[in-house]
């Protein structure tokens, strides 16, 4: 490939990456077709990788691929024989439009990118092709991104995406939030999918970067509209307060050069404290409302924990012990096992911790889990096993497709017993 073409090629996918959700909801509204809007953005994406080489990256290329996507709409509906309203309004917008001009409004609160979570979401298709289409049109994952991510083969990701498309067609999903009557039984996959959007931008599945904010703000801007639509809704409260809490620690979770840093290394004078602020009172929120602390609050209540800790040292560890065990009593996963492991491990010691990293080993339901390998390696390390741990090194790099991460874990191997921070 040519430089120039890779040039072209990283800035397609950066636009992409960043602007896939509001190109395709407004694309959703223009056309009133879901499937469509989404075919339409990928060919526009395929003509930018033809055309810019040639024509060179615009200055606005969000703008540029949704253009583009809007004449091959008119054009889809020529071929139609559908001469109506629609194809003469979304003519005047584009005669109207200015070329650099962002498509949409930043600041509406009436918001596009919330209709394309909720008609994603729609109770016509099944929990996976719910979280797959989601994943595919709101946060600009790749097949293979969102397979990896459930451990799951790429073609079935694929499969989930296409049947989940040709059913919102099927059913006629309008595209739009649904009425107020209708948000709590739709709620739960809702927030499901903003979770899952927010950890993407907490810890890249690939790439070379280990954080994606672009996401994680966007998870949380929907979350706050949200919590305004639904003020009474317990857990959505808790989900803002967790990605707020969490969010709080980005600007110290890399280095100068994009390196990770562990917990215990981090520069808390770097954490955000406005963020920690909102994220507590999200919190409290949702215990005004009095009617528990759900799986999202009970993570909150975690990272209030780290928020608001001096140091690795000075943080209430028995207290995250107790949140991680109710935690799994309401919402059971391995992955919340393995980080109250960790909990435990600060709590009690390395070999306390390390019995229930084993247990995880033996059932053997996180074999692909890059996580496990790197958590059984630090406490190996701190057992003073530091063979053991080098090779459980290896296979945590061996197993994670994030270029950072991955370097990180080589580099730990490599240390070969060298003192290192312990916590996540």
């Amino acid at each position: 490939m040519s430089g120039a073409a890779d040039e072209v090629r990283r800035a397609v996918t950066a636009v992409w990456r960043a602007e896939a959700a509001r190109i395709v909801a407004t694309l959703t509204r223009y056309t009133g077709d879901f499937s469509l809007a989404e075919d339409l953005a990928q060919e526009a994406v395929a003509d930018a990788l033809a055309q810019w080489p040639r024509s060179g990256i615009p200055r606005n290329g969000a703008a540029w691929l949704t253009t583009a996507a809007k004449h091959k709409a008119i054009d889809v509906w020529r071929r139609r024989e559908r001469y109506d309203a629609r194809v003469v309004a979304l003519a005047h917008a584009l005669d109207e439009a200015q070329p650099d001009a962002d498509p949409w409004d930043p600041d509406e609160i009436d918001d596009d990118v919330l209709r394309l979570v909720f008609v994603a979401c729609h109770p016509v298709l099944a929990p996976p092709a719910r979280v797959a289409l989601a994943l595919r049109a709101v946060a600009g994952l790749e097949a293979d991104e969102i397979a990896r991510a459930f451990l799951v083969p790429t073609a079935t990701v694929q499969q989930r995406i296409v049947r989940a498309k040709r059913a919102l067609a099927e059913a006629g999903v309008q595209f739009e939030v649904p009425l107020p009557e209708e948000r709590p039984t739709r709620v739960a996959a809702v927030l499901a999918v903003l979770y899952l959007v927010f950890n993407e931008g907490h810890s890249a599945s690939s790439g070379q970067d280990l954080l994606r904010p672009d996401l994680a703000r966007e998870a949380i801007r929907l979350a706050r509209i949200l919590a305004a639509l639904l003020p009474r809704e317990p857990e959505v409260h808790g989900l803002l307060a967790l990605m707020e809490l969490t969010a709080s620690r980005f600007p110290a979770r890399t280095d100068a050069r994009g390196e990770p840093v562990l917990l215990a290394d981090q520069d808390r004078r770097r954490w955000d404290r406005a963020a920690i602020a909102r994220g507590r009172a999200a919190l409290a929120r949702v215990d005004l409302l009095g009617r528990g602390r759900g799986p999202y609050a009970l993570q909150a209540a975690i990272a209030q924990c780290h928020a608001v800790a001096p140091d690795v040292a000075g943080t209430d560890w028995a207290l995250i012990v107790r949140l991680y065990e109710a935690l799994a009593q309401v919402a059971p996963s391995p992955i919340v096992d393995l980080n109250r492991a960790v909990a435990v491990a600060e709590a009690s010691g390395p070999d306390a911790g390390l019995r229930i990293v084993d247990e995880l080993v033996a059932g053997g339901r996180l074999r692909t889990y890059h996580l496990l390998p790197a958590v059984r390696g630090e406490l190996l390390a701190r057992l003073g096993r530091d063979e053991e741990a080098r090779a459980e090194f290896a296979d945590a790099a061996a197993l994670v497709r994030n270029e950072r991460e991955r370097a990180a874990l080589q580099a730990r191997a490599a240390a070969t017993g060298a003192p290192t921070s312990r916590a996540r």
